[in-house]
């Protein structure tokens, strides 16, 4: 059983970094994709990035593309979302989810492509 937990949020000033981390375990393939959303209240969620296990490959949103580095540690199964420069607006709940990396959607970060989920955690930007 797939199994995704969040960790890293927090409050944090605008202009702030933060880094979140997503423990990963349970996959039956070498060949997935991780990803990162956020949904901020009264918003739907929005895919931020994504990342292969298999070779790297990375993906980001128009909205934190620069801004946000995501990396995967093999060795921890674990995958890092680097934020830096952070505005309110990026506040909300961020979730990990993980499926076949050739999931159709899945590299476009389509929400309803990813079947796994974590539990989420929270982020706060303060003005």
């Amino acid at each position: 059983e797939v199994q995704l937990v969040e960790s890293g949020g927090a409050l944090v000033q605008a202009g702030g970094s933060l880094r979140l981390s997503c423990a990963a375990s349970g996959f039956t393939s070498d060949d997935y994709a991780i990803g990162w959303f956020r949904r901020a209240p009264g918003k739907e969620h929005e895919g931020v990035s994504c990342i292969s296990s298999s070779d790297g490959s990375t993906y980001y949103a128009d909205s934190v593309k620069g801004r946000s580095t995501i990396s995967f540690d093999n060795a921890k199964s674990t995958v890092y979302l680097q934020m830096n420069s952070l505005k309110p607006e990026d506040a909300g709940v961020y979730y990990c989810a993980a499926d076949d990396r050739y999931k159709m959607g899945v590299t476009l970060l389509k929400y309803r492509s990813f079947s796994y989920w974590g539990q989420g955690t929270q982020v706060t930007v303060s003005p």
